[in-house]
């Protein structure tokens, strides 16, 4: 497996996995709507080159022999020596075999070079992804309901690890 940094060339790798992964992951929490409208304001060209050159975040995904598997998006120094895991996504078919794990040991490692203590995430409350998390050795430090629009709420657990 190989870490590979995200280019524009990458967008819509990004993008695929993204709408492949997001109905298995919460098609049992949010409705189909939800799931629409997040997907596109997330993932559009657009709303992606945004993230990176207007909010600092970074991306980088991991594959083999050319297949990509997953991705990660991050933001060194969210707030002062901490870094934020804004989105992680594993292809639903390769769930469990270590891929998630490669990535979050990824992020650690470079927000340890930037000299950051802490990584968080949000995740949904009603998330698989949350005893995930808790293996790897983050801990609910709070929650938050964010309003993202059209009448949507993202009902999120807040998570954090020291590195």
């Amino acid at each position: 497996m190989e870490i590979i940094n995200a280019t524009q060339e990458h967008y819509s790798i990004i993008k695929d996995i993204a709408y492949k992964t997001w109905p298995d992951t919460f098609g049992q929490i949010l409705s189909k709507d939800q799931i629409d409208y997040m997907l596109s304001m997330m993932y559009s060209i657009e709303a992606m080159k945004n993230q990176i050159t207007e909010l600092n975040h970074k991306y980088f995904l991991i594959a083999e022999k050319g297949i990509f598997f997953g991705y990660l998006s991050y933001q060194i120094n969210y707030k002062p020596q901490i870094t934020k895991i804004h989105k992680i996504y594993v292809l639903p078919d390769t769930q469990g075999k270590g891929i998630g794990k490669k990535l979050i040991q990824e992020v650690e490692k470079r927000a340890i070079k930037e000299k950051n203590k802490l990584l968080i995430l949000n995740v949904n409350r009603f998330n698989k992804a949350v005893s995930f998390y808790k293996n790897m050795g983050f801990s609910i430090s709070g929650s938050e309901n964010i309003d993202i629009g059209k009448g949507f709420l993202m009902e999120d657990y807040i998570m954090e690890k020291e590195v």
